[in-house]
Parts: structure tokens; C-alpha cells; sequence
């Protein structure tokens, strides 16, 4: 919980550059989607990760901490921002694609190895380098994505 705070603060921040962002939105099965940023840079479905004081290395499908077990980590939010798309999709009424986002909270260091690069991957403080994307939505089509992220109905059978 510490590690959504912290990110949902830096999230919260882009508000001023036109951001819309929701914090943990409730799915089918007792799991939640940390956040989604909409804007007019497009749809970002980020992932929280707190590991405090511990390095971690991020690869096409695997993440491993301290040289431990690989975590599917990448795979999952890969998954989880096809899941957030279907919704947004079937609600919206055009296409909506939604990029994964894998944010890591505490870490004293971060090596990023992926080749794919189908996962943005970024320590906390790095989350505002999403600030100035544009060019992907108008601001009524960020409008209506929001709405439809908003209404919790929608997520019900994501």
C-alpha cells in the first residue's frame, strides 16, 4: 500500500498537464488495478511494485529481485492492460490501447534489460516523463475514456 500511495501522489501531479487518473480500481476476484492514467498521450495501466532497499532487474517477462526467483511481473501487466483495453473498448465504442506501466517504489537500483520494451518500466520519481506525451487522444475522447474508467459497473465483468 505504501509503494500505490507513493506513486498515486507522483500520478496525481500530472493532473496540471490535462492527466485524468483513477487509483485502485476494483476487478472481479479480489484483485484491483493499481492506477490508469488517461491523457492525451494515451492509456496507461501502471502496476505498483515496493521492493525497499533491494535491486531488481527487469526483463521481457521476468523480474527478478535481488538475483532471487523470477516474478511475471512484465507478463502480468502485459495481461492486465489487454484486460483494461477490452473494458475501456466495449464501453468506448472505438479503440482504446492501453500500454502497460511497471513502477518500482524503493529500489536502489533498477536495471531494465527487455528487448520487447512492451512494458514501460520506471522508479516512482520517473512516472512525470509521462507529462508531456500528446498526440493520441483529443480532449473529449480523454473525457469519454474517463467517464467509462470512472463508472465502476464497467469493471464488473473485466
Amino acid at each position: 500500500m505504501t509503494g500505490e500511495r507513493r506513486v498515486g501522489a507522483e500520478l496525481d501531479r500530472l493532473h496540471r498537464q490535462g492527466w485524468r487518473v483513477l487509483h485502485s480500481i476494483p476487478l472481479p476476484r479480489g484483485v484491483d488495478l493499481d492506477h490508469l492514467l488517461i491523457g492525451l498521450g494515451g492509456v496507461f495501466s501502471i502496476n505498483t511494485k515496493n521492493h525497499p532497499n533491494q535491486a531488481v532487474w527487469v526483463g521481457d517477462d521476468a523480474v527478478k529481485v535481488e538475483h532471487g526467483t523470477p516474478r511475471p511481473y512484465p507478463r502480468k501487466s502485459r495481461a492486465e492492460a489487454q484486460r483494461v483495453q477490452r473494458v475501456l473498448e466495449r464501453y468506448c465504442g472505438f479503440a482504446v490501447p492501453v500500454q502497460p506501466v511497471l513502477v518500482f517504489v524503493g529500489v536502489t537500483d533498477l536495471k531494465v534489460v527487455a528487448t520487447q520494451l512492451a512494458v514501460r518500466v520506471y522508479r516512482e520519481r520517473e512516472v512525470a516523463a509521462l507529462a508531456p506525451l500528446t498526440g493520441v487522444w483529443s480532449v473529449d475522447q480523454v473525457e469519454q475514456i474517463y467517464r467509462v474508467a470512472r463508472h465502476r459497473q464497467a469493471w464488473l465483468e473485466a
